[in-house]
């Protein structure tokens, strides 16, 4: 650690004499650190892709890095999963709110802004934490197709095509290339696992792939193994196809 840096670190509520927190630039860190977690819009919804490495005796039927919030919202997550679930729940039960009050769907955007609202009140009162998490938010609303992302710091910033998590940087890359607007499902979908591929260990198995689904008028869905498959084989054919 810097000399300058030396005690800035001990209180979420002091900056540093360079204008930083550095509690907060930690938990974005532990982001950094997670598995990839990817969200790729497409023509009528959004595609949410995570890897999960699971071990050999370990259930793997059970996602641990998406989540279903509402009927046409879902999440995907890196960093430390924990403090995902307590920010999911909290969505969860805005959501639900929303529909008592209204009788209507919440926006994503209001959900994206109300979880954003939550992570910065954790960085500015003493005896708390930032969340050492940052989340995917994907939607369809009256708005059309939506993703949104979040982080420790209370920023949320809507995108396209987005990645977080360990080699995010790499992958962003390619997904600045490479995604096009208007893209089918099938064509998110391989794209989101080509990402992947890019940066795991595991650069042909479905094993540790985990997918959903939020199409327009449809609820969100798991993507099972078989239709993975498929979105696996389509990938390596593109990322064969890529190769100089």
């Amino acid at each position: 650690m810097l000399p300058a840096a030396a005690g800035y670190d001990r209180a979420i509520t002091v900056f540093s004499p360079d204008g930083r927190l550095y509690q907060v630039e930690y938990a974005i860190e532990t982001v950094r650190r997670g598995t990839l977690a990817i969200g790729i819009k497409f023509n009528g919804g959004v595609v949410l892709a995570v890897e999960e490495k699971t071990r050999k005796l370990q259930v793997n039927n059970v996602t641990q890095k998406i989540f279903q919030v509402d009927d046409h919202i879902g999440v995907a997550a890196a960093g430390y999963i924990p403090d995902a679930r307590t920010q999911v729940d909290h969505a969860r039960f805005f959501a639900q709110s929303n529909r008592l009050i209204y009788d209507e769907p919440v926006d994503v955007e209001g959900v994206a802004k109300n979880l954003a609202d939550m992570a910065q009140q954790f960085t500015q009162y003493a005896g708390v934490r930032p969340f050492g998490v940052a989340l995917i938010l994907a939607g369809v609303d009256k708005n059309g197709s939506n993703l949104f992302l979040t982080d420790p710091s209370g920023t949320y910033i809507g995108y396209d095509a987005v990645a977080i998590g360990a080699g995010s940087d790499q992958v962003t890359d390619f997904l600045e290339k490479n995604y096009k607007g208007d893209i089918s499902l099938e064509d998110a979908a391989a794209l989101a696992i080509e990402s992947i591929y890019m940066v795991s260990e595991d650069k042909t198995g479905t094993k540790n792939l985990k997918m959903a689904v939020i199409a327009d008028g449809k609820p969100m869905r798991k993507v099972e193994d078989e239709e993975l498959e498929k979105y696996a084989t389509l990938a390596k054919e593109r990322a064969a196809k890529r190769q100089p």
